[in-house]
């Protein structure tokens, strides 16, 4: 839906950009079929394929012009996210925290940041998305607290206090050090000594962030309680923040060293946390039974999903798979797979089929970016590439694959990582490791609306990262509605997306390929898609096998052909048709 030039929010006045006069919409081709309905009610498997994009609120769009985005500022742009056809939001944290690590250190599990707003600006929030058909996902960061959480204040104050036991203490090694070799994934070692105590406490991020301690029960249900909290107001999901850091070793034995060591460039070198094989402080089998109780819970709101971070380098997808399968634990889970690796046909290749041999009935959630990695599109660009024709034919690829999807807020506008000075940033991650890593800072500043509106159309004020000059030539309001733009690219696929029962519940089938060919099929039931996609900046052919059929190609603007039984490709090509 176009924006007026201006809306009033509450007693706030916030320009929101308007559509170019006189440009058309982008159509896909005219045969498609009615959309799939998502209802929660009558679909309650409407996760199974689902568009799901993550807003992180602190970038998306300010309302009081404090610099900082807020809940009344997604509610205000909540017709955009229709327009573009999303079928969930994933609301990054927004709860009380001192934000230290940004909302990730959360002080209240059931309130709202004053900075984000209050709990009747996400009962707002919550009511427009349902009026739009759009579910409202937020994120839990249950794995820790920050230190200035209730729960911690009690548990640190003495030994014998009721909540002594909810987070996890240790003595000290008989020298006065650390209880082991456990390194926090921000940097040094993952205890800090407390002088109350006089015992160490457990991170595995920063010092502010204690670890709980899921080996006692009460811990386990004043959690579970945290999420009711929520499923009663409304809300139709979660997303698991670190799903498999809740439980750890309860002997605290040693993580054994990587075996091979760490070459020049390589990142252990800068975070000694990669020179260990994490055996021992996460993904602990006892995690299991307690995600087996959340799902029963969840099981009590019918059509509500959770989906879970899982950061376990080598052994991810097989962790991805066991937190997933047999439909009673986790609906879904995503991993760093995607979050990383390399612009090829090897790669997402061998991805997912690593996936495939090891998910049984499991099922992912793929992302390229999220608020805690490079953009995508400066990630996999190389200088030599149409940065347009990448992001299409990236987002085609993605929304193609077996799994849900989730898109990163700027994602569909093709934003590329913003190159901060030292001086801009505020990620403890980045301020760290300066200058190896810059930090998570460069895939969150605001999301750009308008070209030619201070900040970008996202504040009145000085944001709390800046705008990137850049970015403004992809504002929302240069691409919505311009045929051909990055934006209309994605509408129109998620559009297409929810007319194939294939790309949407569909299984999926590989097809021998040479070079930087991928080929492969999704099907489910009647509805079967072929899709070959070619990585390399030269042309390619792909020579249909013997039984497959091709009934009608699809125009989504690629240039790819079909003469017999050939497909030809030009450089970064693709070809997506419903087979016979």
């Amino acid at each position: 839906m176009p924006f007026a030039d201006a809306k009033l929010v509450g007693k706030v006045k916030v320009f929101l950009g308007s559509r170019p006069h006189g440009k058309t919409q982008t159509t896909m081709n005219q045969h498609v079929t009615a959309p799939i309905k998502t209802d929660r009610a009558s679909n309650p498997d409407w996760w199974r394929g689902a568009v799901i994009y993550q807003v992180y609120p602190r970038s998306f769009q300010d309302t009081n012009g404090d610099g900082i985005g807020d809940l009344a500022g997604v509610t205000a742009r909540i017709d955009y996210l229709q327009e573009l056809g999303i079928d969930a939001i994933w609301l990054s944290p927004f709860f009380t925290s001192p934000m230290k690590d940004f909302g990730y250190d959360v002080s209240d599990y059931c309130d709202v940041d004053p900075i984000f707003g209050n709990l009747k600006d996400f009962d707002d929030l919550i009511a427009a998305a349902h009026a739009r058909g759009i579910k409202i996902i937020i994120d839990q960061v249950i794995s820790h607290t920050s230190d200035q959480h209730p729960w911690f204040k009690e548990s640190r104050s003495s030994k014998d206090n009721p909540k002594a036991d909810w987070y996890v203490w240790a003595e000290a090694a008989p020298d006065g050090t650390a209880p082991n070799n456990w390194l926090s994934v921000f940097g040094g070692p993952a205890w800090e000594w407390d002088s109350r105590r006089c015992q160490f406490f457990m991170h595995n991020f920063l010092a502010s962030q204690p670890d709980l301690n899921f080996h006692n029960p009460d811990v386990q249900d004043a959690l579970l309680g945290v999420l009711k909290f929520w499923l009663d107001r409304g809300v139709d999901g979660f997303r698991l923040d670190t799903v498999n850091y809740y439980f750890h070793d309860a002997k605290l034995r040693n993580n054994p060293a990587m075996r091979r060591k760490p070459s020049a460039n390589d990142a252990p070198l800068v975070n000694p946390y990669g020179r260990q094989k994490h055996l021992y402080d996460k993904t602990q089998p006892e995690n299991v039974a307690f995600l087996a109780r959340m799902r029963a819970l969840l099981n009590q709101y019918p059509g509500t999903t959770t989906i879970g971070e899982v950061g376990d380098g080598e052994r991810s997808l097989e962790t991805m798979a066991a937190y997933t399968a047999g439909g009673d634990k986790l609906h879904m889970c995503y991993t760093f797979d995607l979050l990383g690796g390399e612009y090829s046909r090897d790669f997402f290749e061998r991805t997912m089929k690593t996936f495939e041999a090891r998910a049984g009935d499991g099922w992912p959630c793929w992302a390229y970016s999220n608020h805690d990695v490079k953009r995508h599109a400066s990630r996999f660009l190389d200088k030599t590439q149409d940065p347009v024709r990448q992001a299409k034919l990236l987002a085609t690829l993605l929304m193609s694959l077996r799994g849900s999807v989730c898109l990163y807020e700027g994602e569909e506008l093709g934003l590329t990582e913003a190159d901060l000075a030292f001086e801009d940033l505020v990620d403890p991650y980045g301020i760290r490791f300066w200058p190896e890593f810059k930090g998570r800072d460069g895939c969150r500043t605001p999301m750009v609306w308008s070209a030619d509106a201070p900040f970008g159309g996202f504040s009145s004020a000085k944001p709390w990262l800046p705008v990137p000059d850049e970015h403004k030539t992809r504002a929302v309001d240069q691409q919505q509605g311009v045929p051909g733009s990055v934006f209309e690219h994605y509408r129109a696929m998620i559009a297409f997306r929810k007319t194939r029962p294939a790309l949407i519940s569909g299984s999926i089938s590989f097809l021998p390929t040479r070079g930087d060919l991928l080929a492969f099929v999704r099907q489910a039931g009647a509805s079967k898609m072929l899709v070959v996609v070619n990585f390399a900046q030269k042309r390619a052919r792909f020579t249909l096998p013997a039984d497959v059929k091709v009934a009608t190609a699809a125009d989504l603007g690629f240039g790819a052909s079909l003469k017999g039984d050939v497909i030809k490709l030009g450089p970064e090509d693709l070809f997506i048709a419903d087979l016979a």
